[in-house]
């Protein structure tokens, strides 16, 4: 075996450079609760999770995990597994809950003292603006279809940074825009529900335009360190020698990954996906300067991993409705071990994308800023033995680390996620958490791989 090939198989002890940033990650509609507490309105998601048939047996982010209530104790949990870095989202219709009106000073007030008890613990906060609980009242205006919300995203990182710019470092413009736009308006399999292509690459530009003009707030308001967070898959040929194969994963590498990361780090739209607004109707959207602002420099991206994508070309085929314009494609069942999601495990995927980003955009530091896996755990005599989520963590780990030593710029790990929590469309039917979570009592045992997890930690590496 190669070096390499002995990490990813877990036969290597390796450690990661120092200053390695370590640390788990949330989002405030997936664990807050308190959904109408303090001024705040409805976000989308609250909106969809109420439509019968829409998410998983009726569940919703009415409550959640509680952590609006119990963020102490969570904070003194991460402190427990040595968390160094603690990325959380702000739940918009908290702090502006008409969308763009006036902070509501009581929801600023709950980041505020969220920060501090960080900081307390010694574990630094990353922010992220929009992890997809859009205000409703926005949404009935046109949502991410309208240009005015892109702007409504810049006021809402001006008033953020200005509030809490003095403690937090780390600020996130967008987490996978990919998400708010394909998910949210081309497939409606996510909030707000839409199916309509068209608006979905609408969504795109000004989810992209809204993420320009926040770096602009941030920089304004004084912010050390910003970045964009990414779902990006390693987009591969099911037959690397059939030039139809490769064209089909181009197909999808372009609406999955160049699709934001050409604008965002280059400043242009690939042409390919230009022809795509083209032909929706939605080129228009485009305006002279806006690509500009797109590019505006960031510091970091942060790169959410979960499975590759494997594609092959078939007439009559499609990727299906996330993935417009894909006649002609189809995914292929990939030989692997699968997660409760049904998702591949093949950690050579993100070391593959990694890799990528090195080498396609060698002056933008990166950073995994979601990775896990969801399995059916069970409690029992108050222990979650959860084998598999440490052996995909453990097999992650090792790809990130193979990556790190063929030439990336790799900062920093975030597990996915801290706790069990609503799992968007999913409800409470998934958990992807470190910790488990009885939605009942809201009891929190950590998980074997939470205790994994500290150690990995603790020596800055595996053993």
């Amino acid at each position: 075996m190669t070096s390499t090939q002995e990490q990813l198989a877990g036969t290597a002890a390796l450690r990661f450079p120092a200053g390695f940033r370590w640390g788990a990650a949330t989002a405030s509609y997936q664990i807050e609760g308190a959904a109408t507490e303090d001024g705040r309105m409805p976000s989308i998601w609250d909106t969809f999770s109420r439509t019968p048939g829409r998410v998983f047996e009726g569940h919703s982010g009415d409550v959640a995990c509680d952590h609006y209530h119990r963020y102490r104790d969570d904070v003194a949990l991460m402190a427990q597994l040595g968390l160094g870095t603690y990325r959380f989202s702000l739940a918009w219709p908290r702090i502006k809950p008409d969308g763009s009106g006036p902070v509501n000073p009581r929801g600023l007030d709950f980041y505020d003292r969220l920060v501090d008890e960080l900081l307390t613990h010694g574990i630094d906060p990353m922010v992220t603006l929009y992890h997809w609980d859009l205000p409703q009242v926005l949404e009935d205006r046109g949502g991410w279809t309208n240009r005015d919300t892109a702007h409504y995203l810049a006021d809402l990182a001006a008033a953020a940074v200005d509030r809490l710019g003095d403690r937090v470092a780390t600020w996130t413009t967008l987490n996978e825009p990919w998400c708010s736009a394909f998910l949210g308006y081309a497939s409606g399999d996510h909030a707000p529900g839409r199916q309509d292509p068209k608006a979905a690459f609408e969504a795109v530009h000004h989810l992209m335009l809204g993420h320009g003009l926040a770096v602009r707030a941030l920089r304004a308001g004084g912010a050390r360190e910003v970045s964009l967070t990414l779902n990006l898959t390693d987009s591969r040929p099911a037959n690397p020698a059939d030039p139809h194969d490769v064209a089909a994963a181009r197909q999808i590498d372009g609406l999955q990954n160049r699709l934001f990361l050409e604008p965002a780090l280059r400043g242009r739209y690939p042409q390919d996906m230009l022809a795509l607004f083209e032909r929706f109707g939605a080129a228009d959207v485009i305006r002279p300067g806006d690509l500009d602002v797109i590019a505006a420099p960031i510091d970091l991206l942060g790169v959410n991993y979960y499975q590759p994508a494997l594609v092959r070309a078939r007439i009559g085929a499609t990727c299906g409705l996330p993935n417009p314009g894909t006649e002609g494609a189809e995914f292929v069942r990939q030989n692997a071990p699968v997660t409760a999601m049904d998702w591949p495990v093949d950690p050579t995927g993100l070391s593959g994308l990694l890799l990528r980003l090195a080498a396609d955009y060698p002056e933008t530091p990166l950073m995994v800023t979601e990775n896990g896996a969801a399995y059916a755990d069970v409690v029992e005599d108050g222990r979650v033995a959860d084998a598999d989520r440490v052996a995909y963590l453990d097999g992650h780990l090792r790809a990130a680390h193979a990556a790190i030593e063929g030439g990336a710029d790799l900062r920093g790990y975030l597990a996915w996620s801290l706790m069990d929590n609503f799992e968007w469309g999913y409800g409470y039917g998934k958990r992807f958490g470190l910790v488990h979570v009885d939605y009942d009592t809201q009891r929190r045992v950590p998980k074997d791989s939470a205790h994994w997890y500290a150690a990995v930690i603790g020596r800055n590496g595996l053993d």
